[in-house]
């Protein structure tokens, strides 16, 4: 169903933006947010314009980070255009086969055991992503100078203020209320307007929620620290390409299954605690929800197909 992804998203919403080398993660966190988010967050039309335009979108979004130079944009392009066609031919029907299987079980109650396969199948999705992202950009990788690199440490230092200002302040209340507020604007525009009882549901599960947001802001800071010693490293920018792009494989492996340690455990915590929210809060859906549920999967697939039917 439409909310076991979010279940997924929200339990690895700082390795999305921080957590491979520069380029790598922008062109999967953009491409995945566009293909994914942009799935589940928009209605069916938005979808397709923002799936046909995600090499320009997700330029521009690359752009705000390293600031290309004249050489390096027609090349940043042409990778994000190759990628956008191999996502349309490679993972679209996978993906459709997936919300195909979700709106037949949405009419019946699920268990947060198939919430997690279903957010475990969707990272695989975002993994083979990364994963043929590598090639492209180990080239573009090695071509950073020093001053894009200061620029993206700029933009890294402006990202975790804004991060620290939506999560970090209003006192231990503050981050219960924006993740309840979250949670609720998602929930109702899958299921519709949820009644008093749900949203009581909804709130005890903020309110006792694992997710840690000082934690969260501890280890996206790590990451980019390693993001920059990375690429500032002149034996890395000076390896072969087969190299560099082996690296960010492994750092994208790594981003969306973190190894064994105190950060894999509290990742797996919040998994768990999101798959347990997404089947209780769906078990309690009147049957017009869940038929509403149903027909919005149908429209993303037929939707999905379409778009791995035609070009742009």
């Amino acid at each position: 169903m439409h909310l076991t992804v979010l279940a997924a998203a929200h339990a690895a919403p700082i390795v999305r933006a921080t957590g491979a080398p520069g380029v790598l993660r922008a062109h999967l966190a953009r491409l995945a947010a566009v293909l994914l988010a942009g799935l589940l967050l928009s209605g069916c039309s938005a979808l397709k314009l923002t799936y046909n335009n995600a090499p320009e979108v997700g330029y521009w979004w690359l752009d705000s980070h390293v600031d290309f130079r004249d050489d390096q944009t027609p090349v940043v392009r042409a990778g994000l255009t190759d990628l956008l066609a191999w996502h349309r031919a490679n993972e679209l029907p996978v993906l459709v086969g997936l919300l195909e299987d979700a709106a037949r079980r949405a009419s019946d109650a699920v268990e947060p055991a198939e919430v997690c396969v279903f957010g475990e199948a969707l990272r695989e999705r975002l993994l083979a992503t990364a994963r043929q992202a590598a090639a492209p950009t180990a080239g573009l990788v090695k071509s950073l100078d020093d001053d894009q690199l200061r620029y993206l440490e700029g933009k890294f230092a402006r990202l975790n203020a804004s991060y620290a200002k939506d999560w970090l302040e209003g006192g231990a209340d503050g981050p219960r209320r924006r993740r309840y507020d979250k949670d609720l604007e998602r929930f109702e525009d899958f299921y519709g307007r949820l009644d008093a009882a749900q949203r009581a549901l909804l709130r005890e599960f903020a309110d006792r929620s694992v997710f840690d947001p000082r934690r969260a802001d501890v280890e996206r800071r790590r990451r980019q620290r390693e993001v920059l010693e990375w690429l500032r490293d002149p034996a890395h920018r000076a390896a072969p390409e087969a190299e560099v792009r082996a690296a960010i494989d492994a750092f994208a492996r790594r981003s969306l299954r973190p190894e064994t340690g105190a950060w894999h455990e509290y990742q797996q915590a919040l998994q768990q605690e999101n798959c347990r929210k997404v089947a209780m809060l769906h078990a309690v859906m009147r049957p017009e929800q869940r038929e509403r549920a149903a027909g919005r999967l149908r429209a993303y697939a037929q939707d999905l197909r379409e778009l791995a039917a035609t070009a742009p």
